[in-house]
């Protein structure tokens, strides 16, 4: 998905213009009253239809820049905003090009870096607002994307991020080597082996690196608990087989390993499955990859079941659910061998830390 630049004066169109030279994933839309000057690869819309077009185009880009006045464009979006992990970036710059304004969604939509991409190009000033950046300090949910990792309650950001503005201490268990470089000795935080050591100490608050389930935590302190993905599910199923039957028997299984879908990495099966509907879908649900591998590649993998004749009489392998698993998992170890269900084998693996 792409950058939609807005212009509405003739020289908003130049700046945008510059814009989309330089950032090759950028659409121009202009208002018809200058579309002799602008590129003759921009979209044209008239004046009075820039509402439209916005609730339009809302969904189809993860950022905009918003040549034109702030208020314009706070009230524009205002009853399109849903949530900040949700809500694209959207950053607005003067028509002068003096400063280009982080508005929304600054750290997880990433419109801070399209600030300062404004600024590099055009030579606006970047405004950023954000408190950690402003006062130099680390966020966690820059980590969380930065890394890839889950999120399991957004609201919980906003928590951690001010007791990091206010120096509290903040009680962190896992991930010690990449969050400890995030920090750069930026915060006042303490590191424990265990979520029930760390849960005693004095702490103002905690983040918690894991894939574990830790629903059975009642804690009132702040808990943010970031999710890396680094389980990869392994299925093999019937011709036909519906997600919701595949969905089913993994939530089972997540829950006995107490286990969080939120660190799912990728759906893993056999080329001859790649246009299976009920995979595919089940993937889409997740927000995931569905990765599908050759027969001879899967065969070539050591898996600790006994092999499958179905599986081989069907698409020419041993086993589907553990090897695919395991190769997903590049060189991971199992958590789930080879299950089943009356249509679906299921096998978990957790992925090799590098």
């Amino acid at each position: 998905m792409a950058i939609a630049v807005i212009a509405i004066t003739r020289h908003g169109v130049n700046l945008g213009k510059i814009l989309c030279d330089n950032i090759s994933a950028a659409d121009f839309y202009v208002s018809s009253r200058y579309v002799l000057q602008a590129d003759t690869n921009c979209h044209t819309f008239e004046p009075s239809d820039l509402k439209k077009l916005t609730d339009s185009l809302w969904r189809k880009y993860v950022g905009f820049v918003f040549i034109m006045a702030t208020g314009i464009v706070v009230r524009m979006i205002a009853p399109l905003l849903e949530s900040k992990e949700t809500d694209p970036a959207v950053v607005v710059m003067d028509e002068a090009g003096k400063f280009a304004v982080s508005l929304l969604s600054g750290h997880l939509g990433g419109a801070n870096q399209l600030a300062e991409r404004c600024e590099k190009f055009t030579g606006a000033k970047a405004v950023i607002t954000t408190a950690t950046d402003a006062n130099n300090l680390p966020s966690f949910d820059m980590l969380a994307k930065e890394q890839e990792w889950g999120i399991d309650d957004i609201t919980q950001v906003k928590h951690l991020n001010s007791l990091l503005l206010d120096n509290e201490e903040i009680a962190i268990v896992g991930g010690k080597s990449i969050v400890t470089a995030w920090m750069g000795g930026r915060a006042n935080a303490q590191y424990f082996d265990s979520f029930d050591v760390a849960l005693r100490s004095s702490a103002r608050g905690f983040l918690f690196v894991t894939n574990r389930n830790l629903s059975y935590i009642n804690e009132s302190r702040p808990l943010l608990i970031l999710r890396p993905r680094n389980i990869v599910v392994g299925i093999g199923c019937n011709r036909g087989t519906l997600a919701d039957e595949i969905e089913e028997l993994v939530l089972m299984h997540f829950q006995q390993l107490s286990l969080s879908v939120k660190s799912i990495r990728c759906i893993a099966s056999v080329a001859a499955k790649s246009n299976e509907t009920g995979l595919m879908e089940f993937a889409r649900r997740l927000g995931v990859p569905f990765k599908c591998y050759k027969s001879e590649d899967l065969n070539k993998v050591s898996f600790p079941s006994p092999p499958s004749e179905h599986a081989m009489l069907a698409v020419g392998v041993a086993a589907v659910a553990e090897p695919a698993a395991l190769l997903a998992s590049n060189g991971g170890c199992l958590l789930l061998n080879k299950v089943k269900s009356v249509n679906v084998t299921l096998a978990v693996a957790e992925c090799k830390e590098v």
